[in-house]
């Protein structure tokens, strides 16, 4: 038998494969076919989601509500309304006194009696403090005597010039002791003049020596006390008297304020101020603009302005610090609540609700918002219903559901289905 021979098959045995078709046996399915099972799949589950997220947002109203749909979208409105609005420029200020005066001694001495309290209101002319007297009407009294005989002198003078006269004429006396006389008598007037103005001069510093207040006002915190000897080049004084009424309040504003403010003061001749409290909710006091500073700020480009209270419940206080309040001028205007005018790129934008209950996109021009309010120049008019909460469900076009009021009660009138009024517009 030749070694080539191939082996004949048992009958009763499995015939034998080759390697290779074992081989691809155990490999398995194709991958062909498993890339294009996953490309099924996953393509269903898209359309599934997709299906699913467009019922979500259908049973929510459309969140971005479209023309025409069967879903509204409930918001919260209000009616435009016209109102006079005033116009303030706001600032930051600090209430000053009306006056300040340090009570100084004028004289030396010592203080004998101090007749004021502290915190004690006072007016002008009230006694603050006595300083001893007894050495300055000493000095009126010799001043007083050193007139009186320097008088008696120039009366004798004059005696004498008189009967020089006589004897001139008579040629029984010289020119020369007649002229010598005369001056004498001269030089004894000018002596008496000159002890009337030391005894004036003696009264005076008699007065001083009573220490009165030079203005109405509050007294401070007393310096010096009873007993203690004062000089007039002492620099710390007595006490401070302040003036609280009238009460002075100086601010600053943005020097491009400065043009619209000279304006309005030239119209109506004074401005109101309102001071207000640092919360800036409630108003302290009112009173008048009364000086624009001459020159503006280089450093900080703002212009100062003083203003004057009247202060008669003192809720101003010097060096206190206050927001400020000009009012420029009171104008009649369309108003809304502040948060219906919405902020887009284009610029401020509300949502007119329209008769079918349709949100329209609106451009607004606002002039002014102030304590939840604005004041709309431009873009809406006065009955207009506006959007006032719910606009970020809103697009041009949605549909909208007011708010229904409650049912009226046995008897009364049927339920309003007008506009909600909102908070804030009377």
């Amino acid at each position: 038998m030749s070694n080539n021979a191939r082996p004949e098959p048992n009958p009763g045995s499995e015939p034998h494969l080759p390697v290779q078709e074992n081989r691809n046996r155990r490999a398995g399915p194709n991958p062909l076919w498993i890339v294009l099972v996953l490309a099924v799949v996953g393509a269903l589950g898209w359309f599934a989601s997709k299906k699913q997220r467009a019922g979500k947002e259908a049973a929510q109203g459309g969140g971005r509500g479209r023309a025409g749909g069967a879903f509204a979208v409930p918001i919260v409105a209000g009616v435009v309304e016209q109102k006079s609005v005033p116009i303030y420029l706001d600032g930051l200020g600090t209430v000053q006194a009306f006056n300040t005066v340090t009570v100084r001694s004028r004289v030396d001495g010592q203080i004998i009696k101090v007749a004021f309290v502290e915190g004690q209101d006072v007016h002008a002319g009230d006694l603050l403090a006595q300083i001893d007297p007894a050495p300055f009407q000493a000095q009126l009294d010799q001043s007083i005597a050193k007139k009186a005989q320097d008088e008696a002198q120039l009366s004798i003078a004059r005696l004498t010039l008189g009967r020089d006269k006589e004897l001139l004429t008579s040629k029984i006396l010289a020119q020369q002791d007649f002229d010598t006389q005369k001056a004498m008598v001269s030089q004894l007037e000018a002596t008496v003049a000159g002890d009337q103005a030391a005894i004036e001069n003696s009264q005076v510093q008699l007065s001083y020596t009573r220490i009165t207040s030079p203005l109405d006002g509050r007294t401070g915190l007393r310096m010096v006390d009873q007993g203690n000897i004062v000089h007039a080049s002492d620099s710390n004084g007595l006490v401070v008297i302040t003036q609280l009424r009238p009460i002075s309040l100086t601010f600053t504003l943005p020097e491009q304020d400065l043009p619209r403010i000279r304006e309005r003061q030239g119209a109506t001749g004074s401005l109101t101020t309102l001071a207000l409290d640092r919360e800036n909710r409630a108003t302290l006091s009112e009173g008048k603009l009364a000086v624009i500073d001459n020159q503006i700020d280089v450093t900080t480009g703002t212009i100062r302005l003083k203003s004057v209270f009247t202060n008669e419940d003192l809720k101003l206080w010097p060096g206190q610090f206050v927001n400020v309040r000009l009012l420029l001028e009171t104008r009649q205007g369309p108003v809304v609540p502040a948060s219906v005018v919405q902020h887009g790129p284009d610029g401020d934008f509300a949502f007119v609700i329209s008769q079918d209950l349709t949100a329209q996109v609106r451009k607004v021009k606002v002039a002014q918002v102030d304590r939840g309010q604005a004041l709309i120049d431009e873009g809406l008019d006065p009955g207009e219903r506006v959007v006032v909460d719910g606009q970020y469900k809103l697009q041009a076009g949605s549909k909208v559901k007011l708010p229904e009021s409650k049912g009226p009660a046995p008897g009364g009138p049927a339920p309003s289905r007008t506009a909600v009024k909102v908070p804030g517009i009377s």
